[in-house]
């Protein structure tokens, strides 16, 4: 049983393109932190993407909100990396998964360290590839280029050539 669970970005991003459905296409379970959860929904960003999708896919219980047990290890970590980054990690390990959804460098990073497995929105795409999905990333990649999501030339090279679209 595959199970992931998700920071912010991913889902604003995923939503930007109206992709945010391949989580539950890809995975059986879905994990939204509450710090995550009330970024998107919650939050003072202008930025719409993700909020009414989130919330909706939290109601009819395709993605579950997660509470974290030890909010000590994140509000002792906080300042290294945002709340939501934390929570998705932490979360993972209290809820004993190896996948986490995760765009920045950093949390990626990090992740790595309590042995998870980071994956990214672009990640996502790849997979959604992979397993017949999407027919094309390219479009979907310039979605997200067009919507201020950054994407080194390098990576979006790369992902066109594992996409076999180049």
């Amino acid at each position: 049983m595959r199970k992931i669970i998700t920071n912010s970005t991913p889902v604003i991003g995923l939503s930007m393109i109206g992709k945010l459905s391949l989580l539950n296409e890809l995975f059986d379970e879905v994990y939204v932190p509450e710090a995550v959860y009330n970024e998107i929904v919650n939050g003072r960003s202008n930025r719409k993407y993700g909020k009414e999708e989130l919330k909706g896919l939290i109601e009819e219980g395709s993605f579950s909100l997660v509470q974290i047990k030890n909010k000590q290890l994140v509000d002792t970590l906080y300042g290294k990396l945002h709340e939501g980054e934390l929570e998705t990690i932490v979360g993972a390990k209290e809820l004993g998964l190896q996948n986490v959804l995760l765009d920045e460098q950093a949390a990626r990073s990090f992740a790595k360290t309590f042995l998870l497995r980071p994956i990214g929105t672009v990640g996502i795409l790849l997979l959604a590839k992979k397993k017949g999905k999407v027919e094309r990333i390219q479009p979907l990649l310039d979605e997200l280029i067009a919507n201020g999501i950054f994407l080194s030339k390098s990576l979006y090279k790369q992902v066109l050539f594992e996409a076999k679209e180049i």
